[in-house]
């Protein structure tokens, strides 16, 4: 059973955007699904590594289409997607090293991407994108 359920409250009112927002919740449904069942090391390590690559790409499809709009809180963005790189990488790295498993600290992390991040930080450009005619 999934850990998280995609909802209109996710929602930032640009379709591309929520679609990759979609695959961050999946992601975190398979990290949990792989915890549960107590699988190894491996498949977490595998699990962070799709984690760490989708950050790339959707941070980067992301703060590509705040700078091409001007979005006025652009710095603050980018820097808060920097932090959250590092934390991942660094997850990445203590499960490789074999000094982590996933546990309810990384699964409050990535809660906390979800409910903070999405439906606070990233809340704030929709209406400004929308404005722009992006949706």
């Amino acid at each position: 059973m999934a850990l998280f359920t995609w909802n209109s409250s996710y929602s930032v009112g640009v379709a591309a955007i929520d679609q990759q927002h979609q695959q961050l919740m999946t992601l975190i449904n398979e990290l949990n699904e792989a915890m549960l069942q107590g699988k190894g090391r491996q498949l977490v390590g595998d699990i962070l590594g799709k984690l760490i690559r989708y950050t790339g790409t959707h941070f980067a499809d992301e703060e590509r289409l705040l700078m091409e709009h001007d979005y006025p809180e652009y710095a603050e963005h980018k820097a808060k997607h920097t932090k959250m790189v590092g934390k991942v990488k660094a997850l990445q790295q203590d499960v490789d090293a074999g000094k982590l498993t996933v546990s309810a600290d990384v699964m409050k992390f990535l809660q906390d991407w979800l409910d903070k991040h999405i439906k606070g930080t990233d809340m704030k450009y929709g209406p400004f994108l929308n404005a722009k005619g992006i949706h």
